[in-house]
């Protein structure tokens, strides 16, 4: 597992399957979760100072992240 906070796994341990199986089988799915995976890989980057960015941008990069976290539970959910 990686030590990057905040992956979908660790932020929704009791939906592990139906994640797994959503990114098989919803194309749009699969789409919001790479999306989530990239921005927050991106924010982890920045907060360890691999790659600074001003605080503006990673508040709208942590924006961004809550809102693909929203659509993704929303599905897992539905």
């Amino acid at each position: 597992m990686s030590h990057t906070p905040h992956e979908l796994v660790e932020e929704f341990p009791e939906h592990v399957q139906r994640i797994q199986a959503l990114k098989q089988s919803n194309a749009h799915f699969a789409k919001l979760a790479d999306a989530y995976h990239e921005i927050n890989r991106a924010i982890h980057r920045a907060e360890t100072l691999i790659e600074p960015v001003d605080g503006m941008t990673e508040e709208g990069m942590r924006k961004q992240r809550l809102h693909l976290k929203d659509q993704i539970y929303a599905m897992i959910a539905g």
